[in-house]
């Protein structure tokens, strides 16, 4: 089993350099990436082209030994599967798998070179979340973090150059502190990822590694106040690297948590109070400049700033009371498994929208994307609404004096307020020309149904919440108010902007997307 697990982990990085050698030798480099994914080469797909079109399928070894792999095989190594791993995974392996169909979608050298770097990539986010040991951990961490900047500056535009930038300044010293933790981890005893957190809580160290853990993790996952690069990213790279993304990468963070965080093991009510302020606050704050955006992908990543801030809100509570943590832990890994199907499959509702918008596929396209973005605010019925109510139901005897679970309705409010404003923006991205359906609809259709029905049913199987939603007048009102009140400010500030009654200040597109991205891209507005 080991053997084959090994080489499943492999065959997708063996395709990408196939495809690197193909393209190497192929005639086709002229082509380039756009910012919906890979301008087309007129000199046909040739041979990295076909088997671009096929890399999707060196993803399924991985999908069936997730199913079907057991638990620890190995104490060194790929193969630990748990209630963290299995899911995230099987979610991984989705939407990847659905990146790599759009991204193939020409022959061109581009779209090879991308296709590559996207399987490399996956193999690193596999590493991470099926690592046995520590060492192999790393390993996944630091090829995520190469790939996802050579993919970046492979866009070849200056919005791209200053991202790159941008994401390999955080990504090092993300990278850095993570290492930092790791070191400290192993030496206290904690070299197999299962003893990490028992390790850590016995170590004299403790605090020092936790305070290493959640800052190199926290920018990982986007916590306030290092979550600055996300929007800026997503602004400059194509659509299936931004589903990854927002939908994979970021939940590194989660995963690090989870795995070496002393959840469960010792009391630290400081270290785990700070993350549920630092959280909240990340999710409010990302709503200002998430409203104001003309770039969708841009919007679309600061609402996976916000939703991230209600992952650290269920971490933060498990690290201060032991006796909660194993719900936490389920409830969190639940959220995540929604909100990458979710999120991935709205961010690469863009494309699709930019490509079928103006056909007759357009009624299908929006029924799809109010779907997911019903599913990401947490409206009843969706996978949101399965995912917020375990959270809530983790939290609930949280031991803070102020009540966390009333603050988390809000920031389905802040989520709605800028899902609306992306898809206001959404109007003026649709191609001229009529598309006919094929492999990217399918790929995206495909999602749409995983990001609301998959969550139900990876709850079930692998992650026995204690509870789920029931469909009483109670629980469905609980579920709607947010929504309805997001939608509600929205169409009020819509209204009162068509009748000029908004101040100059509140109705100026050229508002900064954030302060930090000030500094970082020149005050500049999206370019692609």
């Amino acid at each position: 089993m080991l053997a084959l697990q090994l080489l499943a982990h492999l065959l997708p990085a063996l395709t990408a350099g196939l495809l690197w050698v193909l393209a190497r030798r192929g005639s086709d480099a002229g082509a380039t990436l756009g910012p919906t994914g890979v301008t087309p080469s007129s000199s046909g797909p040739g041979a990295a082209g076909r088997v671009a079109h096929l890399a999707p399928l060196a993803l399924v070894p991985v999908a069936v030994l997730d199913v079907l792999g057991a638990s620890e095989p190995a104490a060194w190594g790929v193969g630990r599967l748990d209630v963290v791993s299995r899911p995230l995974l099987l979610v991984t392996v989705t939407l990847y798998a659905g990146a790599l169909v759009l991204s193939a979608r020409s022959g061109s050298a581009a779209a090879s070179r991308l296709t590559s770097r996207l399987l490399v990539c996956f193999t690193g986010n596999a590493l991470v979340l099926s690592a046995v040991d520590v060492a192999t951990f790393a390993v996944g961490c630091a090829i995520v973090t190469s790939m996802v900047y050579a993919m970046i500056l492979g866009q070849e535009s200056p919005l791209a150059r200053r991202a790159a930038r941008t994401y390999l300044a955080f990504g090092l010293v993300g990278d850095a502190f993570v290492l930092a933790a790791l070191v400290l981890v192993v030496a206290a005893g904690g070299w197999r990822v299962a003893d990490a957190p028992a390790a850590v809580a016995a170590s004299p160290l403790a605090p020092l590694i936790v305070a290493l853990l959640l800052l190199g993790f926290g920018e990982w996952a986007c916590t306030f106040p290092l979550h600055g690069w996300l929007p800026l990213v997503e602004s400059g790279v194509s659509i299936p690297v931004g589903a990854v993304l927002s939908g994979c990468v970021i939940k590194i963070g989660l995963v690090g948590w989870l795995r070496f965080l002393p959840l469960g093991e010792a009391a630290l009510p400081v270290w785990g109070g700070g993350l549920v302020v630092l959280a909240l606050l990340g999710a409010g704050v990302a709503l200002l400049p998430g409203v104001r955006s003309n770039d969708p992908d841009a919007s679309l990543a600061f609402s996976s700033v916000s939703q991230m801030g209600f992952l650290g809100v269920i971490v933060g509570v498990a690290l201060s009371a032991p006796e909660l943590a194993t719900a936490c832990v389920l409830s969190a890994v639940v959220y995540a498994v929604h909100h990458g199907m979710a999120k991935g499959g709205l961010i690469l509702t863009v494309a699709v929208w930019a490509r079928y918008g103006g056909g007759p596929q357009r009624r299908w396209v929006v029924a799809g994307g109010v779907v997911l973005a019903l599913a990401v605010a947490g409206a009843p019925l969706g996978s949101g609404a399965v995912a917020k109510y375990a959270a809530k139901s983790a939290v609930a005897a949280a031991p803070f004096l102020l009540d966390v679970t009333a603050l988390l309705p809000f920031v389905a409010t802040a989520t709605t307020l800028i899902l609306a404003r992306a898809a206001f923006t959404l109007r003026s991205h649709i191609a001229p020309a009529r598309q006919r359906a094929d492999g990217w609809f399918v790929a995206w259709a495909a999602l749409v149904l995983g990001g609301t029905a998959a969550t139900w049913y990876l709850a079930g199987q692998w992650v026995p919440i204690v509870s789920v939603p029931r469909l009483d007048a109670v629980t469905v009102a609980a579920a709607s108010w947010p929504v309805l009140l997001g939608l509600a400010i929205a169409a009020l500030v819509w209204y009162a902007s068509r009748r000029g009654w908004l101040p100059s200040w509140a109705t100026d597109r050229g508002l900064p997307r954030g302060a930090l991205e000030v500094v970082l891209d020149e005050g500049g507005r999206p370019r692609h």
